[in-house]
């Protein structure tokens, strides 16, 4: 399973994201939460905690085959969330786009293409007690 973290539906995704993601049997969205700007990284920490469980409790109820999560967004967040997981062997992995510019006179148009998924960088050791299936 890929559980769909990011502000980006999987229902909106091209035909070649979504054969990538095919690998993981079936995709499950998770919206990316609102994050205030003024947060302090004690309060992203806080939110990182309630994802993680949402995630736990996910891949409790809905687990089968290899279990990764797509995480996209915030940077602090998406950094705060990917070691929590890690520390309980879930695989964060992230979307890779090429960016396609084209300059108009003063203004420039940019189109991002799906890549590949990339795992995140480890960050932790992975727990042997995982829920997660790799």
């Amino acid at each position: 399973m890929l559980i769909n973290l990011s502000n980006h539906p999987s229902s909106g995704w091209n035909a070649v994201q979504k054969e990538a993601a095919s690998v993981y049997e079936n995709i499950v969205d998770l919206p990316f939460p609102k994050l205030d700007p003024w947060w302090s990284i004690e309060e992203i920490d806080q939110m990182a905690a309630i994802y993680e469980m949402k995630v736990a409790e996910i891949m409790t109820n809905k687990s089968s085959g290899q279990n990764v999560v797509h995480l996209m967004g915030e940077l602090t967040f998406c950094f705060a969330l990917s070691k929590k997981l890690q520390k309980r062997g879930i695989l964060c992995i992230a979307s890779t786009t090429e960016r396609i510019v084209v300059e108009n006179g003063t203004s420039k148009i940019s189109e991002f293409r799906f890549c590949r998924f990339r795992e995140y960088p480890r960050l932790c050791d992975f727990n042997q007690n995982s829920i997660n299936e790799h």
